[in-house]
């Protein structure tokens, strides 16, 4: 439940934020997935991933945008899209990817997700995309539940490379607007 006195702000992130985004990345992740395959893998697929540099690179395509929420001044999470990102799983043309939207595990449940999401959704829509899709892990039921009760739906598969040994499976999951 959000308290009524709550102060929420949405802020596009630049590459001054490469390390505070990694960092959420690292910890958002390790949350929600943690338990997905080794130690090891996951150990190592962090760090490629969730690492200043790694995010840095990111912010030079012009495409990629990434968002910073706050809750009374502190950071709960990002989301990052990337617009006209086909998929071949979806006909249409001119769609957004919703590459990632992660909150930390304390600030679940204060509608966040939803305040991320929404805002995303707009900012698609201002640069005329036709929908936005995303890969959802099927283990991850919270996730599946969230986006299914928004209007998306399962459209197509994809594996998820965590290492050279490790894929977990996914759902292609497409929102088309009206």
């Amino acid at each position: 439940m959000i308290k009524a006195d709550i102060n929420i702000k949405i802020v596009k992130a630049s590459i001054e934020h490469a390390e505070l985004i990694a960092e959420i990345g690292k910890k958002a992740f390790l949350e929600s997935h943690g338990h997905s395959a080794s130690v090891e893998d996951m150990n190592s697929f962090i760090s490629k991933t969730y690492n200043k540099t790694s995010i840095s690179k990111e912010f030079k395509n012009i495409k990629t945008q990434y968002h910073i929420i706050y809750v009374d001044d502190k950071v709960a999470g990002f989301s990052k899209i990337e617009l006209n990102s086909a998929n071949k799983d979806i006909d249409d043309l001119n769609v957004t990817k919703l590459d990632r939207i992660y909150l930390l595990k304390k600030f679940y449940g204060q509608k966040l997700g939803t305040k991320l999401l929404d805002f995303n959704i707009q900012l698609s829509k201002k640069h005329h995309q036709k929908g936005i899709w995303l890969a959802v892990w099927v283990e991850n039921l919270r996730a599946l539940n969230f986006y299914t009760k928004r209007g998306f739906m399962i459209v197509g598969k994809y594996n998820f490379k965590i290492s050279e040994t490790k894929s977990n499976p996914n759902h292609i999951m497409f929102l088309k607007y009206e």
